[in-house]
């Protein structure tokens, strides 16, 4: 007799395993020199979700529709890559962004401003001196094409019957042939045209970039109260204020960022108002250099034309200039609110006045004296000496100021106890003369022939002003002077290698050892630990660069002669010295300037080359354009409103989604500020992956404002979790060092690199030393996306199959 069927009570309900909450989606962000969506999705098939040919968001084709079926993605999260390299390496125009490097250094310094704590007047005061410092580079670059075109080629060389009949396309210049454009002043009016044009070129580049680059607007939620404990606090990048008398601040309830307010990706207001200025300075520059020598010839002869004109022109262009600088120490950025608005009479008036006085300067200037001959050089000198001087003087408060604010808030990690950006902002100043200096040069010397400008041998033209010489000659003494630190840091890591030789050896035990593969290793490991000595090579640079402009500019005004000359009578051994250091200065500024004529050729015409120039924009136009706006455009004004947008409504959109940005190098910068603008509800369905980062080693260190400890521990309270990979052999990344009590565990690392130490059954080939690249090739990197996963959304269990089950174990069979 068959055994009796048990009811169906007595079999346990069958059960399925537990399941996450909602359809996960991982949205990768590339880092530096960008990457296609195929090599990020691993998946040669991919299909545009969102976005452009210039930043769009991809998937895989086969997750096209990921969310309608969540069942396929229990175990991976749908993948999305975020791909903005088209936003720094596209065509062949960006080659001009070259061009902008000294005013693009200039625009870091802003945002280097140390931590500052209820300093509104030394913020603001912080802000004017870097933009004046942008303003004199502006003006720098406007007087060097002046220098170029109005007193070398139409005043020295035009003048000068040996180098007109060389030159024979200047023949219609020359005073030999008498034509209509042979007046000294007509020449300089024609020339100003090319000056002119820069000015215009600049202008339209920063306008035209702004509305590709810089005209998304955030995320759409009203501005943030500034009484609000998540809100914004100040205008002008001020921080917001510390804790309370005895309270903890780790304990503190967290503020919103700046980089997390309303108004930070969009200030449209700030960039419009200083185009509008650095045009008309641009302007003013050329009509002060043709009315200037017009005017100074009236007043020294009797001529056909009444001085009074002259007076008048130059009393024009001198109150325009006061106007300029009003508007350039006015106003500095509002973070709190947007800046939509638009002085729509100050920016299109200034510039259009600017022009105007250039016109009546021209016209002043081509009035008939046929008295007027052109002889020397122009009067220029006196202009770029108080240019430096000016620069050094700007640079110095600004260290003064700096250098307040950190003894106010110190923080042991920022670069140079405060005064970085002093340091960067000096280097743009060294880059701008440097730049100017070799293009005023090299024409000279091209002009020239076999003479040599300025020493008085075999030479059809006077030359350049001195101090271009002299700043020249000082090249080659700061680069001897940076031969000491730099054999100190070879020295310190050659040391730092053998020093980890036994420590490799003993992280891979029991693997027998291999001292070519030990070596190798801690070779790479002591070259990435030299990322931290950068401060250092910096701040050595720019103060050696300051002594030698002050001496460059007292040498220039007290011989008035180019150190060749200057150093004749002087003994034998100085005179072979300054002799050897113009020399050498003129040529290596010379060979500086061919690389950098044939460096931009390259990039027009060769992607692969663009590609590379975009990697240093990739970290330098991170930062919106606060102090120069003809700065190369800031990508992150369009990136992290992309992705912001993205991931709210992404999760707006997906009932119970789970979301994790993952994002690597630059990626993960731009991953964090994303982060940080999304709206309150939104942040905790979202987990923040990185991996490489330089969150903290170099945004934390150099931005102390933006990326210090206090904001970077606002971040981690602010999103619901966070991991962060990095390894001893990445000369970029590094941990995050989230200072709390007790350790929130966001860093994970050093990861083991390489993964295998010698050749084993499994693994017969050397594994390489990856570096700063392919962390996801590291099972670490799936472990820490797992592990988001799991905080981001409990586990709900699955409903119970109502049949009755055969498997008396219990488990669902499906």
């Amino acid at each position: 007799m068959a055994p009796a069927t048990p009811p169906p009570s007595a079999t346990p309900p069958a059960t399925e395993p537990p399941q996450h909450a909602g359809t996960a989606l991982e949205l990768l962000v590339h880092g530096v020199g960008g990457a296609t969506p195929q090599e990020m999705l691993d998946d040669p098939r991919t299909v545009r979700v969102t976005g452009d040919t210039t930043a769009a968001v991809y998937r895989r084709t086969e997750d096209a529709h990921g969310e309608k079926h969540p069942e396929r993605y229990r175990n991976e999260p749908v993948a999305e890559a975020y791909c903005w390299s088209g936003l720094t390496s596209g065509n062949g125009s960006r080659a001009l962004w070259l061009l902008l490097l000294p005013f693009m250094v200039v625009n870091l310094a802003h945002w280097m401003r140390p931590t500052a704590t209820g300093r509104t007047r030394a913020v603001r005061l912080y802000g004017v001196l870097v933009r004046l410092v942008a303003l004199s580079l502006t003006v720098l670059l406007t007087a060097a094409a002046c220098e170029v075109a109005l007193d070398l080629l139409a005043w020295q060389c035009a003048g000068a019957d040996a180098c007109a009949e060389r030159r024979s396309w200047l023949g219609f210049l020359s005073e030999r042939q008498g034509g209509w454009w042979s007046q000294p002043g007509r020449r300089l009016a024609l020339a100003a045209v090319v000056p002119a044009a820069l000015v215009g070129l600049l202008w339209y580049l920063s306008n035209r970039t702004w509305s590709a680059y810089e005209s998304q607007r955030p995320l759409d939620q009203e501005d943030v109260d500034a009484d609000s404990p998540s809100g914004a606090v100040a205008d002008h990048g001020q921080d917001a204020p510390g804790p309370k008398a005895g309270e903890d601040p780790r304990k503190a309830v967290p503020v919103r960022p700046a980089l997390g307010r309303p108004g930070f990706w969009y200030g449209r207001r700030l960039v419009a108002r200083l185009r509008a200025a650095h045009t008309a300075a641009g302007f003013l520059t050329v009509a002060a250099a043709v009315a200037g020598a017009a005017a100074r010839h009236d007043r020294g002869a009797e001529g056909p034309v009444p001085r009074f004109i002259g007076t008048a022109v130059e009393g024009g262009i001198v109150l325009c200039a006061l106007v300029v600088v009003w508007v350039v120490c006015r106003r500095g950025r509002s973070e709190r609110t947007r800046d939509t608005r638009l002085d729509g009479a100050l920016i299109s008036y200034l510039p259009g006045s600017a022009l105007a006085l250039l016109g009546l300067a021209v016209l002043y200037a081509s009035w008939s004296r046929p008295d007027w001959q052109s002889s020397g050089a122009l009067p220029g000198e006196a202009a770029f000496r108080f240019l430096a001087l000016g620069e050094g003087i700007l640079v110095i408060a600004l260290a003064v100021v700096a250098r307040g604010l950190y003894r106010r808030t110190p923080e042991p990690r920022t670069v140079l106890y405060g005064l970085g950006g002093p340091a960067v902002a000096m280097l743009a100043c060294a880059l701008g003369g440097v730049m100017t200096g070799g293009v005023a040069q090299r024409v000279a010397d091209w002009l020239d022939g076999p003479g040599t400008p300025g020493m008085g041998r075999s030479s059809d033209i006077a030359g350049p002003p001195v101090l271009l010489s002299w700043q020249a000659s000082a090249i080659p003494m700061l680069l001897l002077l940076l031969l000491v630190p730099v054999l100190v840091l070879v020295v310190r890591t050659a040391r730092t290698a053998r020093r980890l030789g036994p420590l490799i050896e003993a992280e891979y035990a029991p693997e027998p050892p291999d001292e070519g593969r030990t070596r190798r290793i801690a070779r790479i490991r002591a070259a990435a630990a030299l990322t931290d000595s950068a401060p250092w090579i910096v701040g050595v640079l720019s103060t050696a660069t300051l002594l030698l402009g002050a001496g460059a500019v007292a040498g220039s005004w007290y011989s008035d002669q180019v150190p060749g000359r200057a150093a004749d009578g002087s003994g034998p051994l100085l005179e072979s010295f300054a002799d050897a250091a113009q020399s050498t200065g003129s040529w290596l500024i010379g060979f500086g300037f061919i690389l950098f004529v044939a460096g931009g050729r390259r990039a027009y015409k060769d992607a692969s080359a663009r590609r590379t120039i975009g990697i240093l924009w990739d970290v330098g136009t991170f930062w919106p354009r606060a102090a120069h706006p003809f700065a190369p455009p800031c990508y992150a004004e369009r990136a992290v409103p992309d992705l912001a947008s993205r991931m709210a409504a992404w999760t707006s959109t997906t009932p119970r989604g789970r979301l994790v940005i993952s994002g690597h190098s630059q990626g993960s910068v731009l991953a964090a500020s994303a982060v940080w603008q999304l709206p309150d509800a939104t942040r905790p369905r979202v987990a923040l992956l990185t991996y490489g980062s330089p969150l903290e080693r170099l945004y934390g260190r150099w931005f102390p404002a933006y990326f210090g400890p206090e904001p970077l521990l606002g971040l981690h309270r602010s999103v619901h979790c966070w991991r962060n990979l990095w390894r001893a052999t990445d000369p970029i990344g590094g941990p995050v060092r989230i200072d709390a009590d007790p350790d929130p565990g966001v860093d994970r690392g050093p990861l083991k690199d390489p993964l295998a130490y010698g050749r084993t059954t499994k693994l017969p080939l050397p594994e390489p030393i990856l570096g700063h690249s392919d962390y996801q090739a590291d099972p670490a990197f799936a472990d820490a996306r797992a592990d988001l996963l799991e905080e981001l959304g409990p586990l709900v269990p699955r409903q119970a199959d109502a049949r009755t089950q055969k498997d008396t174990s219990g488990r669902s069979s499906g």
